[in-house]
């Protein structure tokens, strides 16, 4: 063998232990396309009080999927996995503080607190 076969051959190795075969990637874009139709499902019918949590937790699965395959994070260092779930919880906790603003701190009659009506 010549140098050039040996570090293709290494490379495609290398390639292989760190992430997925094709079928493996074409697996996961199905799961992502299921669990978007059922986000978007959401919008066409009325769940009644489990759509928010629903999709908080899709959000959360679909987040992990693609971070842990794509980004490739279930194949390297357990570091780089705490500081994307410190990153998930962080934009949750920003989430619930928007959410719970236009929901608790407003004036009943539609004036806005900050404004001193």
């Amino acid at each position: 063998m010549n140098t050039a076969t040996v570090s293709e051959d290494e490379g495609h190795q290398e390639h292989s232990e760190h992430g997925l075969s094709d079928f493996g990637y074409i697996k996961i874009a199905v799961i992502l396309a299921i669990l978007t139709a059922a986000e978007v499902a959401t919008y066409f019918f009325d769940f009644g009080v489990v759509e928010i949590p629903s999709l908080l937790i899709l959000m959360v699965v679909k987040f992990q999927i693609v971070v842990s395959y794509f980004m490739h994070l279930k194949f390297d260092s357990k570091v780089f996995s705490y500081l994307f779930v410190t990153g998930l919880v962080l934009a949750m906790l920003v989430f619930a503080a928007m959410g719970t603003s236009m929901a608790f701190w407003q004036n009943p009659s539609g004036c806005d607190a900050s404004a001193f009506c």
